[in-house]
C-alpha cells in the first residue's frame, strides 16, 4: 500500500513464465504504481502472455512502458498481449518487442491493438523480427489514422534490408516521421537488398537536417529508387541543394521528384491559367 515504486528493470534475469506470473499478480492490485517495466532477455515465452495481458487491462493499471525484447514470445504470445492493448483500461504508450520471433502472423492483432479507440500507444519497436511485407502492410492499416511513430522506421528499415523483401512501393505521407525517422528509413534504403522504386514522404514533418543522408540514399550504388515525393516538408533551399548532390551522382536513378501525378497536374493547370501569355515549356519540381 505504501510502495512508491514506479520503475522496475529486470533485464537479463532468468524469470521465466512462472516468475512473471507471480509479478503479474502484484501488477493487478490497486496498490501497484508501476509505470515502467523492463523484461528483456528473461527467458519468457507465450506462456506468460495471458497473465501479462490481464495485468495491462487491470482497472488500476498505471503501466505506460513495457519492454519484452529478446524473449521467445512468438505470434501466439503477441496475440494474447494485444487483447490487453484493446482494453480501455490499458494505458500503455511504449511497447518494445524486438527479437521476439515474430512473423507476419502478428500483423493483424497488432493492427487491431494499435487502431483500438482507446489505444494510447505511440511507440512500437519491432526490430529484428521477420514480419515481411505482408506484416508491415497489416500494421500500416492500424496506423493509417494515427501519427506514425519514428520507431516504426526501425521496423521499416528491417523490412527494406531483408533480402527476401519484394516491397517496391511505400507511402508514408502525412505521418510525423521527422528527421530522425527519415534517417532511420534511409539506412534501409542504402542496403543492397532494398528493392524500393517509389517512396512517398509528403507532409512528414522533416527538415533539411536529414537531406544529407537522404541524398546519399538516392545515390547509393544498389539503389532502385526511381520516384520520390517530398512535398510539404520544411526543406528550404539548403535542403534542396543537398538533395541535388545525390541527383547528380551517376548511381542515382531518380526519374521523378515531386508530388503525385494528379496533384502536380492540377498545379500545372493553375500555373497555365495564371501565365497563359507565356509560352514556355517547363518541367515542374515541387518540394
Amino acid at each position: 500500500e505504501h510502495s512508491h515504486l514506479t520503475e522496475l528493470s529486470l533485464n537479463y534475469n532468468c524469470l521465466d513464465d512462472s516468475g512473471l506470473g507471480l509479478l503479474c499478480e502484484g501488477l493487478k492490485t490497486k496498490n501497484s504504481k508501476l509505470e515502467t517495466l523492463r523484461l528483456s532477455q528473461c527467458k519468457l515465452t507465450s506462456g506468460c502472455c495471458e497473465g501479462l495481458s490481464l495485468a495491462l487491462s487491470a482497472a488500476h493499471s498505471h503501466l505506460t512502458e513495457l519492454k519484452l525484447s529478446d524473449n521467445n514470445l512468438e505470434d501466439s504470445g503477441v496475440r494474447l498481449l494485444c487483447e490487453g492493448l484493446k482494453n480501455p483500461n490499458c494505458k500503455l504508450e511504449t511497447f518494445r518487442l524486438s527479437s521476439c520471433g515474430l512473423t507476419a502472423g502478428c500483423g493483424a492483432p497488432l493492427s487491431l491493438g494499435l487502431s483500438a479507440e482507446h489505444s494510447r500507444l505511440t511507440e512500437l519497436v519491432l526490430g529484428n523480427n521477420n514480419l515481411g511485407d505482408s506484416g508491415v502492410k497489416l500494421l500500416y492499416e492500424g496506423l493509417r489514422n494515427k501519427n506514425l511513430s519514428v520507431y516504426l522506421s526501425i521496423l521499416l528499415f528491417s523490412v527494406l534490408s531483408d533480402e527476401h523483401s519484394h516491397l517496391t512501393e511505400l507511402w508514408l505521407g502525412y505521418n510525423k516521421l521527422e528527421d530522425l525517422g527519415v534517417v532511420l528509413l534511409c539506412e534501409g534504403l542504402r542496403n543492397k537488398s532494398c528493392k524500393l522504386e517509389k517512396l512517398g514522404l509528403h507532409s512528414c514533418y522533416f527538415t533539411s537536417g536529414c537531406c544529407t543522408i537522404l541524398s546519399l540514399s538516392l545515390s547509393a550504388k544498389h539503389s532502385q529508387l526511381k520516384k520520390i515525393w517530398l512535398n510539404n516538408n520544411d526543406l528550404h533551399d539548403n535542403g534542396v541543394h543537398l538533395l541535388c548532390e545525390g541527383l547528380r551522382d551517376k548511381n542515382c536513378k531518380i526519374e521523378k521528384l515531386g508530388e503525385r501525378e494528379r496533384q502536380r497536374e492540377r498545379e500545372r493547370e493553375r500555373e497555365r491559367e495564371r501565365v497563359e501569355w507565356l509560352n514556355v515549356c517547363f518541367v515542374g519540381l515541387w518540394l
